[in-house]
């Protein structure tokens, strides 16, 4: 059974508001990354089904997974977030939570069957939950004061890495699931945010600005040597994610949705969101998806997509939004 970790409160704590951590640095204007390819954003429009020839191509781990992802209407105390599941093909959304409030960041655990994400009702600090799809449940498994974000599952499923101000400071923790044991990771003084576990379960990847306020760059955590080195990116660097293989990145790449071959550093960016979201891979690691929003108009009026695009192929499609919300934080899963 999971157990709710629950800390009390040691002092007056600001919760995050905004978008999961991203919102906690400020991103400024940029130059061109040199050595960097950028995809032209000539994105195929047409209706998603299964005779899409990139669908049909996919690997079985690909296709036969499920996307998940936040749909947002609203601004303010009238803000509607719904967590979806949908597959690669466009066909099979369900709908796994709504709430007037915010959700964030949802993250699969590597079998498939487990979706771990925050939720921030007004007035409320977030809580990191996790639904079993099999029972189509919602466990409730983080709720110490300040703001819990960005879980990652490690590898076999027992223990959970996320964020948390519950200390005052953005740091990051790791939790065993079976009791709620909690350990803190990192110390620093600075903000540590967005972990994600490797699938080897020895190390994972995270954001930290400790070298500069406000300047994130993506670090490495080794288990082994409670030890962070630097991932070799270049300028504005955050929410990162491993390919399963351990060969990719995707990450934020300043306000691009990015991925990267560790082996060579060569950066693809995939495309300006408009929404500084980043990419996420495939379980193939073949394939990244990201959400673009669809118009120039404000929130409010905006709708969004989810784009999958093809890593070997350089072709892309969209799926549309349920509502004509914005779309946000996608991650595929098996």
């Amino acid at each position: 059974m999971l157990k709710t970790a629950v800390s009390k409160p040691t002092m007056n704590i600001q919760t995050i508001s905004g978008r999961v951590a991203i919102s906690l640095f400020a991103i400024p204007i940029f130059a061109i990354l040199t050595g960097c390819q950028t995809i032209p954003n000539n994105i195929s429009k047409a209706s998603i089904n299964t005779n899409n020839p990139l669908t049909a191509a996919m690997p079985a781990i690909d296709r036969q997974g499920y996307i998940a992802y936040i749909e947002e209407q609203g601004l303010g105390a009238a803000k509607i977030s719904t967590l979806y599941r949908i597959r690669p093909d466009g066909s099979d959304r369900q709908l796994i939570d709504q709430l007037n409030g915010y959700i964030y960041a949802p993250a699969w655990s590597a079998d498939g069957q487990m979706l771990a994400y925050s939720k921030q009702a007004s007035r409320q600090h977030p809580k990191i939950y996790i639904y079993d799809q099999k029972s189509k449940t919602h466990n409730l498994v983080v709720n110490a004061e300040g703001s819990n974000l960005s879980p990652s599952f490690s590898p076999d499923g027992q223990k959970l890495l996320y964020s948390s101000t519950v200390g005052g400071n953005a740091d990051i923790y790791e939790m065993r699931l079976s009791d709620g044991e909690t350990k803190q990771l990192t110390t620093l003084p600075s903000t540590e945010v967005q972990p994600s576990y490797a699938s080897d379960g020895q190390s994972f990847v995270y954001t930290s600005d400790k070298v500069r306020a406000g300047r994130p760059r993506i670090y490495r955590y080794n288990f082994a040597t409670g030890t962070a080195s630097p991932v070799a990116t270049s300028g504005y660097a955050a929410s990162p994610q491993l390919s399963l293989d351990g060969q990719r990145l995707a990450y934020l790449n300043r306000r691009k949705a990015a991925v990267m071959t560790l082996a060579t550093g060569q950066v693809i960016n995939l495309s300006e969101t408009g929404l500084d979201e980043p990419a996420r891979l495939s379980p193939s690691g073949q394939y990244a998806v990201y959400p673009t929003r669809n118009s120039n108009l404000s929130e409010q009026g905006s709708q969004g997509s989810l784009v999958i695009h093809s890593l070997l192929g350089n072709t892309s499609y969209t799926i549309s939004s349920q509502s004509g919300g914005l779309v946000r934080s996608p991650v595929w899963g098996r």
